[in-house]
């Protein structure tokens, strides 16, 4: 299959080598043209511009936040410019009301749209690991389902209005900024009463929090191996705001979200922007040090 890609970020770069490695042949488009370059060198075609994408069967998309999103669908050079009745499958975390007007603008030029963001930090990515969550029509799902088998372990198919996809991205990235909030804090109690990290770590993941997450995590908590970034803290404080948005659209009170907020923050005010969003672990620590 002839497949667009745009964005080769540390998620993005393993995904498209994925499906290259599958046989596809790739299109592929990044702001900082220097990440084009394995791509290129395993088989990959550059693209001058995202509307250059549109012209195949398929396009992938997975950039940061709504901005670069909004630019390579409705700029100047954007995959609407083109004339191609697209199938864009958009791998962002963004807010759910830019994927409603993505949708729109898709269907009204022939194409469609489906939202597909997914939960997996870099290293699940490129053993194609990842989970996807996919919403959208069951016509194009179904267009698209060989490959996610290509690109993840498993897709979730959660309902036929793409921004469906996303609200459940956004309850799925609070949710694992709770767990590690909680750790966090467990850890820093354990550790002041004299017990060891290791210790409570083995004992709540061989019993009572047996989930992957609790283990990935607490490792990351342990070693303080807040740099290089799986996922950097800026983005996570992105995801933070995008779900108090959606909160306040839809009156939901989520107190814990605030305290989230302020710590990712206070991680990014004391280790730089190029920490991991699990370096709120330190800012607890920090905080019951001062007492």
């Amino acid at each position: 299959m002839k497949i667009g890609f745009i964005g080769l970020g540390q998620m993005g770069a393993p995904i498209a080598l994925n499906l290259i490695r599958a046989g596809h042949e790739l299109m592929v488009w990044n702001r900082s043209s220097e990440k084009m370059t394995p791509l290129l060198a395993a088989g990959a075609q550059a693209a001058r511009h995202p509307q250059d994408c549109a012209s195949q069967e398929i396009v992938f998309s997975i950039l940061s936040d709504d901005q670069a999103v909004e630019n390579i669908v409705f700029g100047s050079d954007g995959l609407l410019k083109n004339q191609h009745q697209t199938l864009h499958i958009s791998m962002s975390t963004i807010s759910p009301g830019l994927v409603d007007c993505m949708t729109a603008a898709h269907r009204s030029h022939g194409g469609d749209l489906i939202s597909a963001p997914v939960f997996g930090r870099p290293l699940a990515a490129q053993a194609a690991k990842l989970f996807i969550i996919a919403a959208g029509s069951e016509k194009s799902l179904d267009r698209c389902e060989s490959l996610f088998s290509i690109i993840g372990q498993r897709t979730i198919r959660v309902g036929d209005a793409p921004q469906a996809a996303n609200i459940v991205k956004l309850c799925g990235n609070f949710m694992i900024m709770s767990a590690v909030e909680s750790l966090a804090e467990a850890m820093t109690l354990a550790k002041k009463s004299g017990v060891d990290k290791k210790t409570l770590l083995h004992a709540l993941t061989s019993t009572i929090f047996t989930a992957p997450l609790y283990e990935t995590y607490g490792q990351i908590l342990i070693e303080q191996s807040f740099k290089p970034a799986g996922f950097a803290a800026p983005l996570g404080l992105k995801d933070m705001k995008l779900v108090s948005q959606a909160a306040e659209i839809n009156r939901t009170p989520m107190p814990f979200l605030g305290i989230l907020r302020d710590h990712i923050l206070s991680a990014i005010a004391q280790k730089g922007e190029d920490v991991d969003w699990s370096a709120i672990a330190h800012v607890v620590e920090k905080s019951a040090e001062a007492n």
